[in-house]
């Protein structure tokens, strides 16, 4: 890392709500909503993103684990509000707070763990799964 990221780094990111990102229930009476798997990928990218500028060119940081609560849902039409706060750092291992919410009330809580890797290590350990093409 050019420097570990400080405790109280934030980073935030709005989202609208379409029919793309929403779960559908197939039950003309249950309203289409943000899915759960959309809300924790965009938790992720804004805590990627607020991380990024504290990485060396060789680095990138990956997702370690997601412990969230989804609380509300957020209709097509709402923009919801994503958000991660650097809680702790120990290493290589940065952990936030996340939290989004619509116009209305608080969507979602909880921590993220990103750890910070070497890209061409990945990538090499990324290659021995691969299966090699058939011919």
């Amino acid at each position: 890392m050019k420097q570990p990221p400080r405790i109280g780094l934030t980073g935030e990111m709005v989202v609208e709500v379409v029919e793309e990102n929403c779960i559908n229930f197939a039950d003309d009476r249950m309203p289409a909503v943000l899915a759960t798997p959309w809300l924790v990928a965009y938790l992720e990218y804004v805590s990627r993103d607020a991380l990024s500028a504290c990485l060396l060119e060789n680095e990138r940081s990956v997702g370690a684990l997601v412990e969230i609560e989804h609380l509300a849902p957020s209709p097509i039409g709402s923009r919801v509000t994503c958000r991660a706060r650097v809680i702790h750092v120990e290493g290589p291992v940065v952990t936030f707070r996340i939290e989004a919410f619509d116009e209305a009330e608080p969507v979602a809580k909880g921590l993220h763990k990103r750890r910070v890797i070497d890209v061409e290590r990945f990538a090499r350990r990324v290659a021995k799964k691969q299966k090699p093409p058939k011919s």
